[in-house]
């Protein structure tokens, strides 16, 4: 069974040429954590999304996968 992506926050932060361990330091998360937003595995709270956008400079919406299957 494969996994949809809900979240971009892995193609965001290529994007923005940061790293996951970047993002765990700013936001006090273990890299873990982030990691396993990143594969999608879970998912982090609206408002840990919210200041996911603020710190990479992007809309909430641009960290939301918005494909439809």
């Amino acid at each position: 069974m494969s996994r949809k992506a809900i979240n971009r926050i892995k193609v965001v932060l290529v994007e923005k040429n940061l790293s996951s361990k970047w993002l765990a330091e700013q936001l006090g998360k273990n890299e873990a954590t982030i990691s396993r937003w990143c594969t999608n595995d879970v998912q982090p709270t609206l408002n840990t999304l919210a200041s996911i956008a603020e710190l990479l400079g992007v809309q909430i919406t641009d960290l939301i996968n918005n494909e439809q299957k």
